[in-house]
């Protein structure tokens, strides 16, 4: 008989405890996205802190491709639902802009000035209006937290709209969380205070897909087993209930370094997300 027990939940989620070199992040993100920033908006092909909602941090920006946009992308970032801003990965829209496609990339109100049920529906305001301004098929893709976050479009709760839901074409969480309840044992659930019937609400493994969802879930070898296991998770369980879904686990990747791919036009993470 094989019996695993998690003893210490805090460790099970810390990725930079676990990681070599970890402090290298987040600064290692700063100048990458600073420098794509200026040459798209010297370019003419970056629209910069655009307001979607009320609220200081309802802000995007948007990438544009040197062509007639294929589609849309939006990038969600993660932290935790309680760190970082878009700034960060701006250099990671280089992929699916190299590609053809525009790139999204929405700030949020972060926790504990909100609810994760409230990132819900201003992420999903933020793709609405960045589906406004971009025709086309939608991709989804999102980081830790923004992976939970881009999953969460897809169910049937979604904030969506029904006409943004059936453009979107495919969803990739990258080392994404999607069961809320491991993290209301975690430290970090003083800062965020979910409970019992917010981890029902917002869990993508505890809810129904949308119709025709496809979604890939993405997580580096060198993840945290916790990391591993919720991304199979909901590969498994949606797979049961009608999804079309995969699970990668790409090689030598851990939690910090698992996005780079994105910034690689012909890097599988990219070509993976764009595929029809």
């Amino acid at each position: 008989m094989f019996e695993r027990h998690i003893a210490d939940w805090d460790n099970a989620y810390a990725n930079g405890a676990n990681i070599a070199g970890s402090d290298r992040w987040p600064a290692a993100w700063i100048e990458p996205a600073r420098v794509f920033r200026n040459v798209l908006s010297t370019q003419g092909r970056a629209q910069l802190d655009m307001a979607y909602g009320d609220n200081p941090r309802n802000r995007l920006d948007l990438f544009l491709p040197a062509i007639k946009p294929k589609g849309l992308v939006v990038f969600v970032h993660g932290g935790y639902w309680m760190a970082f801003d878009k700034s960060f990965w701006s250099h990671l829209a280089a992929g699916a802009v190299d590609r053809g496609y525009a790139v999204a990339m929405p700030s949020y109100t972060l926790c504990p000035q909100i609810r994760i049920g409230g990132i819900v529906k201003e992420v999903g305001a933020a793709i609405g209006k960045a589906a406004a301004m971009v025709a086309g098929p939608l991709m989804l893709t999102g980081h830790s937290a923004g992976g939970h976050l881009v999953s969460r479009m897809v169910t049937a709760t979604t904030p969506l709209a029904p006409e943004v839901v059936r453009r979107v074409r495919h969803v990739v969480s990258i080392s994404g969380v999607h069961d809320l309840r491991p993290i209301m044992r975690t430290g970090m659930n003083e800062t965020l205070a979910i409970d019992e019937a917010e981890a029902q609400a917002e869990s993508p493994v505890l809810l129904r897909p949308t119709d025709k969802t496809r979604l890939t879930c993405w997580a580096g070898g060198g993840e945290r087993a916790e990391f591993l296991r919720q991304s199979a998770l909901l590969a498994n369980i949606w797979i049961g209930l009608g999804a079309a879904t995969s699970s990668v686990v790409e090689p030598d990747r851990h939690h910090f370094n698992i996005i780079d791919g994105l910034a690689d036009p012909d890097h599988p993470l990219t070509r993976t997300l764009i595929s029809e």
